[in-house]
């Protein structure tokens, strides 16, 4: 009998839920300075097209913000958009654990506890968007109205 392929939990989720999407492998360490933007220029992609997933920690709950890798997270806009007032960055070890994957291969899919998702509002004007798909060294590419679907996000502009 074949042994079928492990996927991440991201992975998982999309083709349960039958997204077209295409995995992208990629080789960039997660140590290195400006990651993402070496992500997108490894992928051939315009870096405006490539997320960030961070976990924020708002009035004492976590929250999970998808942003371009061209910016920041605007805390401020986060607690906002998560209707808080004080959001700070979680703790690496306390982002890990809810979403069950490494910092580097934190994806918004799949996550093992559901956070409230907050995706950036430039994500929607794009065709597809490409976020990880759950560990470090590939990345998934997908229509913004999967990802906002799958993951019952908020748009909101919350790249500082």
């Amino acid at each position: 009998m074949a042994k079928k392929a492990a996927g991440t939990p991201a992975t998982v989720l999309l083709a349960a839920e039958r997204v077209a999407h295409t995995l992208h492998p990629y080789e960039v360490s997660p140590d290195a300075p400006n990651y993402g933007a070496l992500v997108a220029e490894f992928l051939g992609v315009e870096p405006a097209r490539v997320f960030k997933t961070l976990i924020a920690e708002v009035d004492g709950k976590l929250v999970v913000g998808v942003v371009p890798v061209t910016g920041d997270l605007d805390l401020k806009a986060l607690g906002q958009a998560a209707g808080g007032k004080r959001a700070v960055l979680a703790d690496r070890a306390a982002a890990e654990r809810s979403s069950g994957y490494v910092r580097g291969g934190i994806s918004p899919l799949g996550q093992r506890r559901r956070l409230l998702t907050v995706i950036d509002d430039t994500a929607p004007g794009l065709e597809l968007m490409y976020v990880s798909a759950g560990r470090r060294g590939l990345q998934v590419s997908l229509a913004p109205a999967d990802l906002i679907r799958l993951t019952s996000a908020t748009v909101a502009p919350i790249r500082g």
